[in-house]
């Protein structure tokens, strides 16, 4: 089922277990470098508790003169108890006391930074092998949806799915998850420290933490909607810059830049607007952090100071204090900005996974049919389709859209290697004959067979490897012309590409080129002409063999010329297989050995062109409005249809 294209709007998730549970199913399997990731942290947290406790200890046990007022942190009594242990007295080692301190600081620093160094690395690669991975997801779910979906959701947005979606994700696995346990763990480490060291400076220093508290909800809540709403500006921004630059011919053509750009400057704005106001709620808590962290320092400073002074606490206790006072503040502004990087993910995932939940409508069931053995194609020593190529439609009924249907009872069929041209008017369901063929989408009524077999019974990949399809507007891939026939499939060796590319006529133009079947392909089939993409295209088609050619108008834009070409090799290479001829030429049509007439989504006539002719019903009509003139009168001569007949056909 094609997803809503404004449901990405909607979308006001909060977080949730289900979705964090799911997140950290990708982490499972690099649970080895989360492990290391995890006790590089551990370490490094532990490391960061040594600094000022040692600075503690060399201020009362090694810096304080004797006798002076104030008591002894238990800290520096451990040490000194140490000592005594060793038989060394303090007050005679004060000298080395206060470097061997000084050494254990700096070694502590030292060892934190390669702690910090490795797990930021791991972490960093750990998050790029995510990201490989959820993008591979994604990119094989947009294979695997039905066509239906891609009519509703526009490229631009399933692009940023796959790039800035993914990109937040990566923050979050990267810098976020485990980052944040770290930032945990420093703060659990230096609350139970300074409780060690003096309980009452202790919740002193806490005292503050309830602003924090109230600071980080307010910031929480608001940021929370601003980044989801960075999020749907950018896959707006991202889909009107696809849409408008894939058709900047078409913008151009209609004198429509102006217009255009006043539409991006108003999705530009809102989204400039959108990060404007996510910045102003960054710009008031941080600030507002450092307000209340020197709010607490202050406290901290005017009771720890007066209790020094009554000889209740000690000087080194106080300057440690301050020291892990700062440390503490910091990770509780950090703990903020991971929720932010939190958000941002949850509001990125809640995207990801309904792209990757959406419901594949359209797959090969458990016991899927698949053809025997392959036979001998036309194509040199290659085995091709296994299809008979019979194709039949039993009282099919189809909608695009719910209550609006599109062919209606429409029951026909096509013996192997028979020709068939289906015509009719703009909207009469010509074309959905070749998606329902192709179960691109599958009928509300009735069915469509293939050799006798349901298409929804086939397996998928067997029954389109026996169809081929050529298309007015051919798309061609970056890359080589050799490639865009090819398209990566391993049997098609070289014989088999130049035979094909021979049979429709292209391989004296491909020989032209520079470097062959080795020449470049712009994007789309940039720097080809028409008539050489429809000649690549034909050439694409017939080199897989296929048991069943459908031309959807696939010679509508191909110049007098080239279409002879393609008739003549037509001719020869339309034996022994089975096909249907959408909207193509009268040349064609003439030849057929059935021709449909569609007309409001039903079948009203069929027969050969003769027969037709000899009814005088819709396709008599048809062919007067829309062939005769056209073989009878020369361009811009007495007898010439009206443009609108000329548009019709």
């Amino acid at each position: 089922m094609a997803a809503d294209p404004h449901a990405e709007e909607a979308i006001e998730k909060s977080y949730d277990s289900r979705l964090m549970r799911r997140l950290l199913g990708y982490v499972r399997p690099y649970r080895g470098m989360t492990a290391a990731a995890l006790a590089l942290i551990l370490g490094g947290s532990l490391l960061q508790l040594i600094g000022p406790l040692a600075t503690s200890i060399a201020i009362d046990l090694f810096i304080r003169p004797p006798g002076a007022a104030g008591g002894i942190s238990p800290a520096a009594v451990a040490a000194g108890d140490m000592l005594h242990f060793y038989g060394i007295e303090p007050g005679a080692a004060r000298l080395q006391g206060i470097a061997a301190t000084a050494a254990i600081f700096l070694i502590s620093i030292v060892l934190a930074f390669v702690c910090t160094y490795w797990q930021g690395r791991v972490m960093q690669v750990m998050g790029q092998y995510i990201m490989r991975d959820l993008r591979g997801q994604i990119f094989r779910q947009l294979q695997r949806l039905p066509i239906s979906y891609f009519d509703a959701n526009p490229v631009g947005r399933l692009v940023t799915r796959v790039t800035t979606d993914v990109d937040a994700l990566n923050e979050l696995f990267a810098s976020g998850l485990v980052a944040a346990f770290g930032d945990v763990m420093v703060l659990a480490g230096i609350v139970c420290v300074l409780f060690w060291l003096d309980w009452r400076l202790a919740l002193i220093a806490f005292a503050i933490v309830p602003l924090l508290f109230v600071l980080t909800f307010w910031f929480r809540s608001k940021v929370q909607r601003s980044f989801r709403e960075v999020r749907v500006k950018i896959a707006k921004i991202n889909s009107f810059l696809q849409e408008h630059i894939t058709g900047m011919s078409v913008v151009q053509l209609f004198g429509r830049e102006a217009k255009a750009y006043d539409e991006f400057s108003t999705i530009n704005d809102e989204h400039r607007e959108a990060n404007v106001r996510s910045i102003y709620y960054y710009a008031v808590f941080f600030p507002g952090v450092e307000l209340v962290s020197t709010l607490g320092l202050g406290l901290l400073l005017w009771y720890g100071g007066g209790r020094v002074t009554a000889g209740f606490a000690s000087v080194g206790a106080l300057v440690a204090f301050f020291q892990y006072a700062q440390r503490f503040y910091q990770p509780l502004s950090d703990l903020a900005e991971k929720y932010n990087i939190l958000q941002g993910a949850m509001a990125a995932s809640e995207r990801i996974f309904e792209l990757i939940d959406t419901d594949v409508a359209i797959t090969s069931p458990e016991t899927a049919y698949r053809p025997g053995d392959a036979s001998e194609a036309p194509g040199p020593n290659r085995k091709g389709s296994v299809a008979r190529g019979a194709i039949e439609l039993a009282q099919v009924t189809f909608a695009y859209k719910p209550g609006e249907p599109v062919l209606r009872d429409v029951s026909f069929r096509v013996e192997p290697g028979q020709t068939v041209a289906v015509v009719g008017h703009t909207g009469a369901g010509k074309s959905t004959l070749a998606n329902l063929l192709l179960r691109f989408y599958d009928v509300q009524q009735g069915a469509v067979k293939v050799d006798g077999i349901d298409v929804r019974d086939w397996d998928l990949s067997e029954l389109r490897r026996s169809i081929a399809l050529v298309l007015q507007d051919v798309f061609l891939f970056s890359g080589s012309i050799g490639g865009n026939i090819r398209l990566g499939e391993p049997s098609i060796d070289e014989a088999q590409l130049r035979w094909a590319a021979r049979e429709v006529h292209a391989l004296e133009f491909i020989e032209r080129l520079p470097e062959g079947f080795d020449t470049l392909v712009q994007e789309r089939g940039a720097g080809l002409s028409v008539g050489q993409k429809q000649l690549v295209a034909f050439a694409r088609a017939l080199a897989f063999d296929p048991r069943v050619l459908i031309l959807d108008e696939a010679t509508s834009s191909i110049d007098t010329e080239t279409e002879q070409l393609i008739q003549a090799a037509l001719e020869r290479l339309l034996v022994g297989r089975t096909s249907l001829v959408i909207a193509h030429r009268l040349s064609t049509i003439q030849r057929a050995d059935k021709i449909l007439v569609l007309h409001k989504g039903e079948l009203r006539e069929q027969g050969t062109h003769q027969e037709l002719l000899a009814a005088r019903g819709i396709y008599h009509r048809l062919y007067r409005l829309q062939y005769q003139a056209q073989e009878k009168a020369p361009w811009g001569r007495p007898g010439l249809p009206s443009i609108a007949q000329e548009v019709a056909i």
